[in-house]
């Protein structure tokens, strides 16, 4: 992937990853960046006219649909935007753990959906979608989270196979936690959310599919190819702990 010239959307882009992600692609010579919110006004001041604010709450199909209206020009969309609440999905109060799958599955969904289109009439077009090391293992302590996540992954390893066709590079992007306000009640070791950006795109230009941005993320995911029961292992270590 060559971000040189390129016309780039992330969403969540006001802060964590995203906002990373918007500063970390200014250094690459793209030509324009829409930097998508639920709310423009918490995004942080760029200081760079590439830069364009786009209102845009990916579960209402209707902001989407002015989006992709409104940014007719995207050669990369880099889906970012997530939700994560800290229940249990058996025990936790319903209304969150459906938020979660609304966010991060039915949102990441209608966003592909609606952006596709606009992705096929782009030369050398990518999607890169922000999933998360919690695809490979449910921690109960979020596992409404981890589900959704789950099934985003298995929604981008479909739209890798049906979209190569059309011109398409697939990517998913899968870190551990993150130091962002929305991992601030984790205890864990937390990757810088500039470090984890700079690995990302360095990945991508690599032409990594399936990237694992952070030390944590890593490591559990090579202890999923070795055997995933380790994994659900550690995840039981962190239910004993909590």
């Amino acid at each position: 992937m060559d971000f040189t010239n390129k016309i780039i959307l992330v969403t969540g882009a006001n802060r964590g990853i995203g906002k990373a992600l918007v500063f970390s692609l200014l250094e690459k010579g793209v030509s324009k960046i829409y930097a998508a919110a639920r709310n423009t006004a918490s995004l942080p001041d760029f200081q760079d006219a590439r830069v364009v604010p786009l209102t845009l709450d990916i579960t209402k199909t209707e902001q989407i649909s002015a989006a992709t209206r409104m940014a007719p020009d995207v050669d990369i969309l880099i889906n970012n935007a997530g939700s994560l609440e800290l229940v249990s999905a058996f025990s936790g109060p319903l209304d969150k753990v459906t938020k979660e799958m609304s966010v991060n599955y039915f949102g990441l969904l209608h966003m592909m959906r609606g952006f596709l289109p606009v992705l096929e009439n782009r030369p050398n077009s990518a999607l890169v979608n922000i999933v998360s090391i919690a695809a490979f293992v449910n921690v109960p302590l979020h596992g409404g989270y981890c589900a959704a996540k789950a099934a985003a992954f298995s929604l981008t390893q479909g739209a890798r196979i049906e979209w190569a066709s059309k011109g398409i590079a697939v990517h998913s992007v899968n870190p551990g936690p993150i130091d962002t306000d929305m991992t601030k009640e984790i205890a864990m070791d937390k990757a810088s959310p500039f470090d984890t950006a700079v690995k990302i795109l360095d990945d991508l230009e690599s032409d990594i599919a399936d990237i694992f941005p952070d030390p944590t993320g890593q490591h559990m995911f090579e202890t999923w190819q070795k055997d995933y029961k380790d994994l659900e292992a550690m995840s039981a270590d962190m239910m004993k702990g909590a």
